[in-house]
């Protein structure tokens, strides 16, 4: 396994939510999970995946703020884990160094100290904004609105944020369960620097190792771009997840959580 990292021309780090529980974020998987982190959706009787659904914006927005903004406030006062600050004196020190595909939605990796141009957020990001309508294709910086979420209702107390162009109300820009209105046009940037970046790698025949950090089954998104890294582009890959860690024939994983994983290989 330490083979694979000493040997490899670039990175591709494929993250998934359990890449943050080790700073602390919470794991929303399963409702017990979801409801320990938002007591009040337990009392609603609302899933992640029935809360996480932008017609919330438009029956109960200071409860769809609520939900958000707190996250929002959350994943600004995050601090990453050193895990993070381990795989990127990795990737940098590679010929070819790195890229990120992440499903998550917190900017941690950026906080992190990862390159803008090199983070490719499937999901979007909730620090950034978008008509909730909407009326434009341009998403803005979330960098204005200042959550003020009641500690017991999870309810936005303050002003809702408005979209810039029109005044309608705003929304994150993340793509939601049975959302029809995100608006991609940030990820569909980032998606087309991947889309270069693993040309140049297949134009140099580098050899590339795919570091996978808690990418669960329930949203299999990373996992089927791992995977695909492994079959269309003879990637090699290593697998970190404490639960779900079966990997293709020939890969490699490790049964464990992702700052654990990190430090077993890097230290």
């Amino acid at each position: 396994m330490h083979e694979l990292l000493k040997n490899a021309d670039a990175v591709i780090i494929a993250a998934g939510a359990g890449m943050g529980v080790d700073s602390g974020l919470p794991d929303f998987r399963g409702n017990e999970g979801f409801w320990k982190a938002y007591p009040p959706m337990q009392k609603l009787g609302l899933s992640f995946s029935e809360m996480a659904n932008p017609e919330w914006f438009e029956r109960k927005p200071e409860l769809a703020w609520g939900f958000y903004g707190h996250r929002l406030k959350l994943y600004r006062e995050t601090i990453p884990h050193k895990g993070f600050e381990m795989l990127l004196k990795y990737a940098e020190k590679l010929p070819l160094q790195y890229f990120v595909y992440t499903s998550n939605v917190d900017g941690q990796f950026q906080k992190a100290g990862f390159s803008e141009n090199r983070i490719y957020e499937i999901h979007g990001s909730i620090h950034q904004m978008q008509c909730s309508i909407p009326c434009s294709s341009k998403p803005w910086l979330a960098d204005e609105y200042f959550p003020e979420i009641d500690s017991e209702t999870f309810l936005e107390k303050g002003d809702l944020p408005v979209c810039i162009h029109c005044g309608e109300l705003a929304r994150p820009n993340i793509l939601m369960f049975s959302d029809w209105h995100w608006i991609d046009t940030s990820a569909r940037l980032q998606s087309e620097s991947l889309s270069k970046y693993l040309q140049m790698l297949k134009n140099e025949r580098a050899r590339v190792l795919v570091l996978e950090f808690g990418a669960g089954k329930s949203v299999p998104s990373v996992r089927m771009f791992s995977n695909g890294m492994v079959n269309k582009h003879g990637a090699s890959l290593i697998r970190i997840n404490p639960r779900d860690f079966d990997v293709p024939a020939n890969q490699k994983y490790l049964q464990m959580g992702a700052l654990a994983g990190i430090k077993f290989l890097l230290e």
